[in-house]
């Protein structure tokens, strides 16, 4: 069974146009077989053959104006099922451009977000790095000014062997081998060597490495010695065995 469909106007007029030939047809085709059936004497069997042959010419050209009107109503149908999917094939497609293009869009601005995103946390990071560095300085001086030792050379040479990671022990190896070198006097000078200070530095500006103060002070020089014998000798004691060993260290 064929769908169901309203034909447009044009088609209307179409399918009456070949419904009005198919009847003109029959008509002439009537009335000459008419003509041909009066011109016979009534009741004649050629009046009767005429009648029927009016008759039969009459379905023949009913059936086909019919065959031809279905025919004609079925291309119709089909034609216009035919641009129906075509537009609805057209609308589909624009459909899926337009989905893939709002899609597109959302991509790139998702991007663009996490590329906003990254370069905020990027700059809190560098800022915090910058803030952390600019900190350091403060932090570093206020840890020194809190570890400043005071007090006498040996309470000074005492209070920085933490420092070394030494414990207090040490300082019975470090008291006996300043104390021969220098008598921890911090401008003690061998006059034949050159050697300064209460670690007997030689040569003495080699202290400067632990502050210019490293002619007067005797933090900077302790500070300087318990460097140079931690390098050379691991600990106090082990320098003052050498010293005992040698007469030096």
């Amino acid at each position: 069974m064929l769908p169901h469909f309203s034909l447009p106007s044009s088609l209307s007029a179409k399918r009456s146009k070949v419904i009005a030939t198919a009847a003109a047809g029959t008509l002439a085709v009537a009335i000459a077989a008419g003509a041909a059936a009066a011109t016979l004497p009534s009741g004649t069997a050629a009046g009767s053959a005429g009648a029927d042959l009016t008759m039969v010419v009459g379905q023949q050209n009913a059936t086909r104006a019919a065959s031809a009107d279905a025919m004609s109503g079925a291309q119709l149908v089909i034609n216009a099922q035919r641009v129906r999917f075509g537009l609805q094939h057209r609308e589909d497609v624009a459909t899926a451009k337009a989905a893939a293009a709002q899609a597109a869009a959302k991509a790139s601005a998702a991007k663009a977000a996490a590329a906003k995103a990254a370069e905020a946390a990027a700059a809190k990071q560098a800022a915090a790095s910058r803030a952390a560095s600019a900190a350091q300085p403060t932090h570093t001086a206020v840890t020194q000014q809190a570890a400043e030792p005071s007090g006498s050379p040996q309470q000074v040479a005492e209070q920085l062997l933490g420092q070394f990671g030494w414990s207090g022990s040490q300082f019975s190896c470090l008291q006996p081998l300043w104390e021969r070198e220098s008598g921890w006097d911090v401008t003690a000078e061998n006059p034949s060597s050159g050697a300064y200070g209460i670690p007997q530095a030689l040569s003495g500006s080699s202290m400067a490495s632990s502050g210019p103060d490293w002619q007067t002070d005797a933090a900077t020089q302790i500070r300087w010695g318990l460097t140079y014998i931690q390098g050379r000798y691991g600990s106090p004691c082990g320098a003052w065995a050498h010293e005992e060993a040698e007469g030096w260290y």
